[in-house]
């Protein structure tokens, strides 16, 4: 089970670069390993430079500021992020849907976020799944990631090699310091290497642009409501339970409200949709963060900040994180989640009563199965359920401080 946070205490200025990193990791891990998807299907849409600068500006000041008020205001590290899925489902749909059609459908999609959040569902669904289903979901999906940390020597033996080898040795010596350690070494290595050059690197200001959206059935059905279903299940569903398998409380429905308010906003500049982080978001609510979860809402905040000034300057610091090479961000993900998939599978197995239903959600999240164009995270949770259910008899009912939190609208 996850614990309770506590109330947050007075920072001191050794409270910040910890989860100033981890937030500065999580965006250099969104940008670097996923963000190549938006370019994708922006040049399959036939967009100018200048639109796929906006649809850049726009998802990254959407992402940005959502994360750091909705930080700020519950004190925790809520990491919003543009939908990766939905990313590469646009991949293929713009292919076929007039971009102004799409726009249209963006912003139906958000506007069914908006009520599903106001509605309260969406929570008390969240409240119903088991702690070990959700540390067994959490555990396979980052599996990847681990895995990935190490399956890069094959290509890249020096560096992955050395950050493997350099995180062991300050984790043994300084801990603490061990996941902005592998950073900085790394980077370093990189640039004595001279694989990655910032010398022709200019800020350019990004400009909006503005796209009226054109509403029609065909976009309705062909992108609206797939665009819907996959950044739920593939998104908030993960995002959430990331949340709640690290001690933290706060209610999705602030969350999909306020997320689903900004891609309304931000719709009709470019932004197909973002939501709560699962992943990237990971990295900021663990132990790697801050040794005590009441100081992590400040990789929130700090994600937030770097987030606002991608988008600010766009394209530019964007082909930034995207220079580094693969390799140094499977690895640097996957050594930023070790502590995070470990707690994970702790607490997946941890229950005799529960760990062969937990073990199967872990297996089956890890398989990333996808079927009628719904992802692992989502059929890895129902392959779960249903077999908790089948070994049990039943769900766990919610225990007291759950239903007290119900009523207070836990923040």
């Amino acid at each position: 089970m996850s614990q309770t946070i506590p109330p947050p205490s007075p920072l001191r200025f050794s409270d910040l670069p910890h989860p100033i990193v981890a937030g500065l990791i999580s965006v250099i891990v969104n940008y670097g390993g996923t963000f190549i998807l938006v370019f994708q299907a922006a040049k399959i849409a036939g967009l100018s430079p200048e639109l796929t600068a906006s649809w850049v500006w726009s998802v990254s000041i959407g992402v940005g500021v959502t994360g750091l008020m909705l930080s700020w205001y519950f004190r925790e590290p809520i990491i919003t992020a543009w939908s990766t899925p939905a990313a590469a489902f646009l991949v293929t749909a713009l292919a076929t849907t007039p971009y102004a059609e799409a726009v249209g459908a963006y912003i139906i999609s958000a506007l069914a976020f908006v009520v599903l959040g106001l509605s309260g569902t969406f929570e008390k669904v969240i409240r119903l799944i088991p702690a070990s289903i959700a540390s067994g979901l959490l555990a396979g999906i980052l599996l990847q990631f681990g895995i990935g940390a190490f399956g890069g020597a094959t290509i890249d033996p020096l560096l992955v090699g050395g950050l493997i080898v350099a995180y062991v040795l300050l984790k043994r010596f300084t801990a603490r310091y061990a996941v902005v350690g592998i950073l900085v070494l790394g980077i370093g290595f990189l640039l004595v290497q001279g694989r990655v050059d910032f010398s022709n690197l200019s800020l350019t200001l990004a400009a909006p642009v503005f796209t009226m959206p054109v509403f029609s059935l065909n976009a309705l059905l062909s992108v609206a409501l797939p665009l819907f279903l996959i950044t739920l299940t593939g998104q908030y569903m993960p995002g959430m339970l990331v949340l709640r398998n690290d001690g933290f409380k706060t209610s999705a429905n602030p969350i999909v409200t306020v997320t689903g308010l900004g891609s309304l906003i931000m719709a009709p500049f470019g932004s197909h949709a973002f939501n709560i982080a699962a992943i990237t978001a990971a990295i900021a609510t663990g132990r790697e963060a801050h040794e005590d979860p009441r100081k992590r809402w400040i990789a929130g905040i700090a994600a937030g900040v770097f987030y606002v000034l991608v988008g600010v300057f766009g394209v530019t610091l964007a082909a930034v994180f995207m220079a580094f090479p693969a390799t140094f961000i499977t690895t640097l993900a996957g050594l930023a989640l070790l502590g995070t998939i470990g707690g994970s599978l702790a607490g997946a197995l941890a229950d005799p009563k529960t760990r062969e239903a937990a073990l199967i959600t872990f297996l089956a999240s890890a398989a990333n199965i996808n079927l009628l164009g719904i992802g692992g995270a989502f059929w890895g949770l129902v392959i779960g359920l249903v077999a908790y259910i089948l070994l049990n008899g039943q769900l766990p009912k919610r225990d007291r401080e759950a239903l007290v939190a119900a009523k207070e609208g836990v923040k």
